[in-house]
């Protein structure tokens, strides 16, 4: 990713995400935000067909609604912050259901990518100073802990994170960095949702689907390659060893058949594709690393 640019790929999903609110037979998002932060010059040089017939497109829409699923849940068990990691464009903090009025939401991201969207929703007339607080992060030059100690986050609450499409653009050791760190930050019983890639579909002359090679192709021409990902078979000995609990791992082919089960909005992913539900298991007070 240019450091100067927004990234692209937060900007396509983005679209996706309002192309299917707007336009599938049965939405599992009502997401009216999707295009509107997204600059025209981008919607104009992107088609609704290629986003619709992207490797990605079925993810990006299971992974959001999965992520919101777990936090209401975790909202009812007593989650009172919600830290979005690599928020990109996400727009759950203006489109915040009633059972989320009290959540206090943290967006971070890199500052290219966070200013792009704080000028959109200035554009588009919304006052959102009481829905988030924004911390513009470079997470590879600053640890989660040193960013969120710059905001009114409070380490001793219960808390929920998502980190949605991010690990499959960063090395094996930051992704598990990154693990640590939000099992540091928060207390026992929070908890996280993050999506990854199976290694095995990463590694040189693997036999992937047409439509994924295209993928990593299109990611790769745009600056933000696929990196690293994760072994399906040893997951949970690593989130256990960054002091994390695995509740739930759905393989793209498994989060489908929950959401799309009849088939209705016609999603197709692969078994590459993972979503992870896990919990803060540490018994130790939180710490906020610097």
């Amino acid at each position: 990713m240019n450091p100067l640019d927004a990234s692209r790929t937060a900007l396509a999903t983005s679209l996706m995400r309002a192309l299917h609110s707007r336009h599938d037979p049965a939405p599992l998002l009502d997401d009216d935000w999707g295009d509107r932060l997204v600059p025209e010059t981008f919607r104009a040089a992107v088609l609704a067909q290629a986003l619709r017939a992207n490797a990605a497109y079925a993810d990006v829409i299971i992974r959001t609604r999965y992520a919101e699923d777990a936090l209401q849940a975790a909202v009812a068990r007593g989650a009172v912050q919600y830290v979005v990691v690599g928020a990109g464009f996400d727009s759950f903090a203006y489109r915040r259901p009633a059972w989320a009025a009290d959540l206090a939401i943290y967006e971070i991201d890199h500052p290219a990518t966070q200013a792009m969207k704080r000028q959109r929703l200035a554009a588009c007339g919304a006052d959102v100073s009481a829905s988030v607080e924004f911390i513009a992060a470079d997470l590879s030059a600053e640890t989660l802990g040193s960013a969120l100690a710059r905001s009114s986050f409070q380490p001793g609450r219960l808390t929920f994170f998502s980190w949605l499409g991010v690990s499959m653009y960063l090395a094996r050791e930051a992704n598990l960095s990154a693990l640590e760190a939000m099992a540091s930050c928060a207390p026992a019983g929070s908890e996280l949702v993050f999506n990854y890639v199976d290694q095995a579909a990463l590694a040189p002359g693997a036999q992937v689907g047409e439509a994924f090679s295209k993928l990593k192709t299109a990611v790769s021409s745009a600056g933000e390659a696929f990196l690293s990902g994760f072994d399906p078979a040893m997951v949970g000995e690593q989130l256990e060893a960054a002091g994390l609990e695995l509740l739930e791992d759905l393989d793209g082919e498994q989060a489908v058949a929950r959401y799309d089960p009849s088939g209705a909005n016609g999603l197709r992913s692969a078994a590459a594709a993972h979503i992870v539900h896990a919990r803060v298991a540490s018994l130790t007070a939180p710490r906020m690393p610097y």
